[in-house]
């Protein structure tokens, strides 16, 4: 992704919910975007698949390069070809993401009838069970004629991964995949993620708010703050040196079993700025402890400050 800027036009006005993000994601390895809500992660993945809203989302200006083809300029029906086959996303909610009137079977083989025309009923059938079986659920035969309600969270969750992964595509988007899971189902859905990619050597871009989750899947992170890179880095060197005021207030807040008892826990003071009412210069100036003069003046540039990483920030 190069430089790429997404907006919406509103009532009130156009807003640009991605503002100059760049990032590559290296073939076979997981690249983590982190931020709060609103920092424009969702709005990035959209943009990749090119499922923004119409007619008020729009990509402004950048290249989303796919193997030399800038996805940005793709005609509909080239899209439609990628989507799903060659790129594939797992979205945030999977009850409401899984059509509650089709069984579950349908829905998995709709996938091969899309991109594997030619394909016969027996055999969608067959593929479909084998999708099923690969990404742990119970007796696939009977699931595969149930519906969505009839299965928990954390199935229904495996079921949108398989449906993902059905064309085996070189690129996963996983958008919060463990949202609304408990923890113990979340690390059953991590650790299904991670076995199946390092059976088909796929990329992924993993969006979360979660830390915890970026440490133990990804290798490259990627902060984002109000639709713009934060900072970018190796997980190692992100978690043990980051340099980013932003960054280190995210992982200041996280509760450590080494922190004594009744100790108040650390925040990031404010509140994000309202896409509307973005400062001049430095977006998290109003937050951050170290804010000076020249962060009122201009957007700080992403400048290196170590090997591979790289930060939003005048003090470097």
């Amino acid at each position: 992704m190069k430089n790429l800027v997404t907006a919406f036009d509103t009532e009130s006005g156009r807003i640009r919910a991605v503002d100059d993000v760049s990032f590559y994601v290296k073939e076979g390895q997981t690249l983590g975007i982190v931020g709060e809500s609103g920092c424009g992660k969702s709005v990035t993945a959209l943009s990749i698949m090119r499922l923004l809203p119409k007619p008020t989302g729009i990509i402004e200006a950048g290249q989303i390069l796919f193997h030399d083809t800038d996805l940005t300029r793709l005609p509909a029906d080239r899209m439609h070809e990628i989507r799903g086959n060659r790129i594939s996303m797992i979205f945030q909610e999977p009850m409401t993401a899984l059509n509650p009137v089709h069984k579950i079977g349908n829905q998995l083989g709709e996938v091969f009838q899309l991109h594997a025309p030619g394909m016969s009923g027996k055999e969608i059938r067959e593929e479909s069970l084998e999708r099923l079986r690969k990404v742990g659920i119970p007796d696939p035969e009977e699931r595969i004629g149930g519906y969505p309600h009839q299965i928990s969270g954390g199935m229904r969750q495996r079921v949108m991964i398989a449906i993902a992964l059905a064309a085996r595509p070189d690129i996963l988007i996983a958008d919060e995949p463990t949202t609304a899971l408990d923890v113990t189902i979340q690390a059953q859905i991590l650790e299904l993620m991670k076995a199946l990619q390092h059976e088909t050597g796929m990329s992924i871009i993993f969006i979360t708010h979660d830390l915890g989750v970026i440490a133990e899947t990804c290798d490259d992170v990627l902060v984002m703050y109000a639709g713009k890179v934060a900072e970018t880095a190796p997980v190692v060197e992100l978690f043990k040196n980051p340099k980013h005021p932003y960054t280190q207030g995210l992982l200041a807040s996280i509760p450590r079993l080494e922190t004594p008892r009744k100790t108040e826990l650390s925040i990031i003071k404010g509140m994000v700025p309202s896409l509307y009412e973005l400062p001049q210069g430095c977006q998290f100036q109003n937050r951050c402890p170290y804010a000076m003069g020249i962060c009122e003046a201009d957007p700080p540039p992403l400048k290196p400050v170590g090997v591979d990483h790289f930060a939003s920030c005048y003090l470097y």
